[in-house]
């Protein structure tokens, strides 16, 4: 077996000037924004270098953006030595980053990787205009307390779990008025609760109309066999054939994200080393919460692609 797991970022890892200085320094990586803005038809590395954050943190941007850039600190990681490809047997990706492992598996082309996730983006900012919704971190939280809570507040609406991220913090989506009332009452059930930066309520049944757009567009795309093996966020097994893969890439814009699963099959199968690729460094955190045993190494900066050691 392999020695290590690449692991890539989903929303919310995005900041201004992202991927600017690997670009500056590795030819692969500026490569890899301009056939970005090419394939687009819009400068997408000068919001990524540049901003404005209002423009980078908004759903239809920042998810092309954090895939292009994932995908480009990967090819320079690679370039610089850094990242050794024939020694990693597994990837995994939270949400949007499911797309950065499945592309650099060689599943799917990244011009249309990046289609899809753009695509997606501008569905599930147009699903989240439709709705008032909204999503909360509930921290203390087990699955138990979660859905106990979601109960709780079913009369104001519609909310339950869609992200099961790792040990005491799963997030809550649903109507606007539903997490309102489970933040208020999170400290009965011995939670605190933080409500989230976002524009709607993700992977819950409010993207459905997401889901259904998103849908044709991965029919219009080539899929392939992935070749490294690629960990699925509904159900925490691997991908197998392309036609499974567009149907749990339609079934995750609705269903839970179940990335502490996703992380606890890795490990069972032997991977305890650990590569978060993109930007910002928010899966490390949740990975040694999952196992302190685990070991990760970041490469988001031009900094993270120069040995230490």
């Amino acid at each position: 077996m392999s020695g290590y797991a690449a692991i890539f970022p989903g929303q919310g890892a995005q900041l201004v000037g992202m991927g600017r200085d690997v670009a500056e320094r590795f030819r692969v990586a500026a490569e890899t924004f301009a056939h970005a803005d090419e394939v687009l038809g819009w400068p997408l590395s000068r919001v990524c270098f540049e901003g404005p954050a209002e423009r980078l943190n908004a759903t239809d941007v920042q998810q092309p953006a954090i895939f292009t850039t994932s995908v480009a600190l990967f090819r320079a990681a690679v370039d610089a030595g850094r990242f050794k490809p024939e020694f990693c047997g597994a990837m995994g990706g939270l949400s949007l980053g499911e797309y950065t492992a499945l592309h650099l598996a060689d599943a799917l082309s990244f011009a249309d990787a990046l289609r899809l996730v753009a695509r997606r983006g501008q569905l599930m900012q147009q699903a989240a205009e439709r709705t008032a919704g909204g999503m909360v971190s509930l921290i203390g939280a087990d699955e138990a307390k979660a859905l106990a809570l979601c109960e709780r507040v079913s009369a104001t609406g519609r909310v339950r779990p869609a992200n099961y991220n790792c040990p005491g913090q799963i997030v809550i989506s649903g109507d606007k008025a539903a997490c309102e009332a489970a933040a208020s009452l999170a400290g009965e059930f011995d939670l605190r609760a933080v409500p989230l930066p976002v524009a709607g309520a993700f992977h819950s049944e409010h993207m459905q109309s997401a889901a259904e757009g998103l849908r044709q567009v991965l029919a219009e795309c080539e899929f392939r066999t992935p070749q490294v093996r690629v960990v699925s966020n509904v159900t925490a097994a691997y991908h197998e054939r392309p036609d499974t893969i567009r149907e749990l890439l339609y079934r995750q814009v609705v269903s839970p994200v179940r990335w502490q699963a996703c992380v606890e099959r890795l490990i069972a199968d032997g991977y305890t080393e650990f590569w978060e690729i993109g930007p910002n460094r928010h899966l490390a955190g949740m990975l040694r919460k999952i196992d302190r045993r685990a070991k990760v190494t970041n490469v988001g900066t031009l900094a993270d692609l120069t040995p230490t050691d």
